[in-house]
C-alpha cells in the first residue's frame, strides 16, 4: 500500500480541530455529525464525503479549500500552472481603467470568435492551453470594449471572464475565480443580458455549494430562476432555466432535499426535452444528457451510492465535452466504491483520467477517493500507487 501523506483529508481536518482548541466530540456537536464519522474519518477510514467537509469547514469557521487543500501548489508549480495565475489575475484587474496602453484589439468577430475557442479549449480540459491564452484576450476585449461599447464587445468580454471563472475554478483558486464572476456581473450589466447575468447566478450558486453554503446558494438559484424571465424567449432563456435547475437538484442534494432535488431534476428533464443537446449554448453544456449526469451527481451526493451507479448505466457520454465526462467519472467511481466495487471505482478512476488528464490531476473528489480506496486494497496494484503519485498523494 503507498504510504498515505501526513497531510490528507483527515489529518487536515484534525490539525484544524486542534487548532481551535476542540476535542472531537466538540467538533462533532458543533457539526451536527456523529463523533465515531469524525474519528474514523481523521484516522483515514471513512469518507470524507463533500457534506462532511462542508459541515466540518463550517463548524471549524474555515474555508471548504483548507480541508481539501486546495490548490495543489506543489503539483501546479511541477506543472507550471502556478506561473499562469497572476497574468489572469492582473488582466481582471484593469477591467475599469478604459483602453489598455499598447493593445490595438482587432474586429469585434475576431475577438468573439477567438472567445468561443477558449471556451472549447476549456471543455476539452486543456487548462494550461486556455491559462495561457486567457490573460491577452482579456487585454484585447477590454480595450475593445471601451474603444467601441456595443452589447456585443461586452458579451464577449463576459463571455472571457467566464472562462477565467472555470479555468480558475479547476485549478482551485477559489479567490480568483469570486473575482472572475463579479466581471462577469459587470460585463452581463453592460451588455444589458439577463441571461448572461442569470448564468452568473448560477455560477455563483456552484461556487457558494463549493463553499458549504448551501441556503445562499439555493437562494442565489431562486433569484436566478426569477431573472431569466426577464429574458427575451428562447434556447439561451430555456438553457440557462434548464441549468439552474440542475444546479438547484445538487444543492439540494446535498442539504438532504431529496424531494426538492426530484423537484428540479424534473424540471430540467422537461425543459431539456424541448431544448434537446445544447452543449454550446453558452457552454454550459445542458440537453438530456447533462440532466442524466445530474442525476447521477445527486443520488452520490444523497449517499445513495447503489442507485447513482445504477443510473450510470443510462448517461449518453457521446456529445459531452471532456471536462464534464471527466467529472461524471470522477463521481461515479466514488459511487462505485462506496457501494462495494473497489475495483470498477480504480478502473472508472483510470479512465477519468484518460479523458480530462488536467482537470482529474486538481479534482479533489479523485484524490479524496483515493484515499478512500487504500483501505480497501489488501494488495495495491503498481498502476494504483504509479496513479497517487501523479496525483501528489
Amino acid at each position: 500500500m503507498p504510504p498515505v501523506t501526513p497531510e490528507h483529508t483527515g489529518a487536515r481536518v484534525k490539525r484544524l480541530r486542534t487548532l481551535r482548541h476542540l476535542t472531537q466530540q466538540g467538533l462533532a456537536d458543533r457539526a451536527h455529525v456523529s463523533v465515531s464519522l469524525v474519528s474514523k474519518v481523521e484516522q483515514g477510514t471513512a469518507p470524507a464525503t463533500p457534506a462532511f467537509v462542508g459541515a466540518v469547514a463550517r463548524a471549524l469557521s474555515v474555508p471548504v479549500t483548507d480541508i481539501t487543500g486546495q490548490p495543489y501548489l506543489d503539483e501546479l508549480r511541477t506543472d507550471q500552472f502556478d506561473a499562469l495565475i497572476q497574468p489572469i489575475r492582473e488582466s481582471l484587474d484593469v477591467y475599469d481603467l478604459g483602453p489598455e496602453p499598447g493593445v490595438s484589439p482587432r474586429g469585434q468577430a475576431a475577438i468573439a470568435a477567438a472567445a468561443d475557442q477558449l471556451c472549447a479549449t476549456v471543455r476539452d480540459t486543456n487548462i494550461k492551453q486556455a491559462a495561457a491564452v486567457l490573460p491577452g484576450l482579456v487585454y484585447e476585449a477590454t480595450t475593445a470594449a471601451h474603444l467601441d461599447p456595443s452589447d456585443a464587445m461586452w458579451r464577449t468580454l463576459a463571455s472571457l471572464y467566464r472562462s477565467a471563472y472555470d479555468v480558475a475554478t479547476k485549478l482551485g483558486y477559489v479567490d480568483l475565480a469570486s473575482v472572475a464572476l463579479d466581471r462577469l456581473a459587470w460585463a452581463a450589466e453592460r451588455a444589458s443580458d439577463a441571461v448572461l447575468g442569470t448564468l452568473r447566478q448560477y455560477l455563483r450558486g456552484l461556487a457558494y455549494l463549493r463553499a458549504a453554503q448551501y441556503e445562499t446558494g439555493q437562494r442565489l438559484v431562486t433569484v436566478g430562476l426569477r431573472t431569466v424571465e426577464q429574458a427575451e424567449a428562447g434556447r439561451p432563456r430555456d438553457v440557462v432555466t434548464g441549468q439552474l435547475h440542475l444546479g438547484a437538484a445538487i444543492l439540494a442534494a446535498r442539504d438532504g432535499d431529496s424531494d426538492g432535488m426530484a423537484g428540479h431534476l424534473g424540471e430540467a428533464d422537461r425543459i431539456a426535452a424541448r431544448t434537446g443537446p445544447a452543449e454550446r449554448t453558452l457552454w454550459v453544456s445542458f440537453g438530456p444528457a447533462n440532466v442524466t449526469l445530474h442525476r447521477v451527481a445527486a443520488l452520490v451526493e444523497m449517499g445513495r451510492y447503489p442507485e447513482a451507479v445504477e443510473a450510470s448505466r443510462a448517461a449518453a457520454l457521446d456529445t459531452l465535452p471532456a471536462s464534464r465526462i471527466g467529472h461524471h467519472h470522477a463521481e461515479v467511481a466514488r459511487a462505485q466504491l462506496w457501494s462495494g466495487k473497489p475495483e470498477d471505482a480504480y478502473r472508472t478512476l483510470r479512465l477519468a483520467r484518460s479523458v480530462a488528464p488536467q482537470q482529474i490531476r486538481y479534482s479533489p473528489v479523485v484524490r479524496q477517493t483515493m484515499e478512500d480506496l487504500t483501505s480497501h486494497y489488501r494488495s495495491v496494484p503498481d498502476s494504483f500507487s504509479a496513479y497517487a503519485q501523479w496525483l501528489g498523494m
